[in-house]
């Protein structure tokens, strides 16, 4: 078999080939990649355009500022990946603001000499999509048969999740915001695993991106839960922001609010990442919407009570 040298240019790819057990072929990185975190001393081939600091307001005026010069909002070093020489790169195409593109990729191969990597984009639209992309890193680096076996075992834990879920019969009326100036809902797979998890999904839909949302059609819905995570956020970064939702009229009126059920979650390293720590992610959502049955032992580290004035 041929030497395999992996740069990955997505945070969830990143997971997938270590969890295919290839970590030690991995020999680069995006500047998003932190898990396992030992993948950290591996170059970084990207970095955005923008400065990635500040309001969730702060950081959607920065990124439409580059979207309105046609520009993406990441750039790939070709120089490091000139130097790495990798034999297959992993990309994506789902989302131009979330990681690195396809485009991207092929421009900074275009520049490379004595270098003709094997690209792999990934499309994670739902949760099939999700497996599809595990089984097409498996094959590009061919052991598709290890890429069987871990999904297999990945849906075999959501399924025993699942399956103690559907036991309930009151399933809470759930909204998933994943931006919260200017709002948007959860979509993709997130509808799916609300579902699993023993809730009903009031924003969003299965397969589709996320929606943007306003403030009144959240007051509509009046959720039994709200669940808040932003994209690329950790639970301290997203509780500095919810001012911008707190602030809101009628904020205080809200079922979920009143009940004391508003809950923050690391978006960054559970729900935005499409790959095998989705599991992980139900797991969350489930002890969240059923403590009496399920616990994980993920209170602290993925999500956290809001702790609402």
């Amino acid at each position: 078999m041929p030497e395999r040298r992996i740069v990955s240019l997505i945070a969830s790819s990143t997971e997938i080939v270590c969890a295919l057990g290839l970590e030690a072929n991995l020999v680069g990185r995006s500047h998003e990649c932190d898990y396992p975190p030992s993948v950290k001393r591996l170059p970084v081939c990207t970095r955005p355009k923008f400065n990635t600091e500040g309001s969730s307001y702060e950081i959607d005026q920065r990124v439409k500022a580059v979207l309105e010069q046609a520009l993406s909002v990441y750039q790939v070093d070709a120089e490091i990946l000139r130097r790495l020489q990798p034999s297959h790169i992993i990309t994506q195409t789902q989302c131009e603001v979330c990681a690195v593109s396809l485009k991207d990729v092929k421009q900074a191969v275009d520049e490379l000499t004595g270098c003709r990597p094997t690209i792999v984009s990934l499309e994670p639209n739902a949760l099939a999509d999700v497996w599809a992309d595990i089984q097409r890193v498996a094959g590009a680096l061919e052991i598709p048969e290890r890429g069987r076996g871990l999904i297999q075992e990945l849906q075999g834990r959501m399924a025993g999740i699942a399956q103690t879920a559907q036991k309930f019969i009151a399933r809470p009326r759930v909204a998933c915001i994943e931006w919260i100036e200017p709002l948007m809902a959860s979509g993709n797979w997130m509808p799916e695993l609300v579902a699993m998890a023993g809730g009903i999904n009031l924003l969003g839909e299965a397969g589709k991106h996320s929606p943007w949302l306003t403030w009144e059609e959240l007051r509509t819905k009046d959720p039994d839960v709200i669940l808040v995570l932003p994209c690329g956020f950790d639970i301290p970064r997203t509780r500095n922001d919810m001012p911008a939702l707190t602030r809101s009229a009628g904020w205080s009126d809200l079922k979920a609010v009143r009940d004391q059920r508003v809950y923050l979650l690391d978006g960054n390293q559970y729900f935005n990442r499409p790959g095998p720590r989705l599991v992980e992610s139900l797991e969350i959502l489930a002890e969240i919407l059923h403590a009496d049955l399920f616990h994980f032992g993920h209170q602290g580290a993925g999500w956290s009570l809001a702790s609402l004035p």
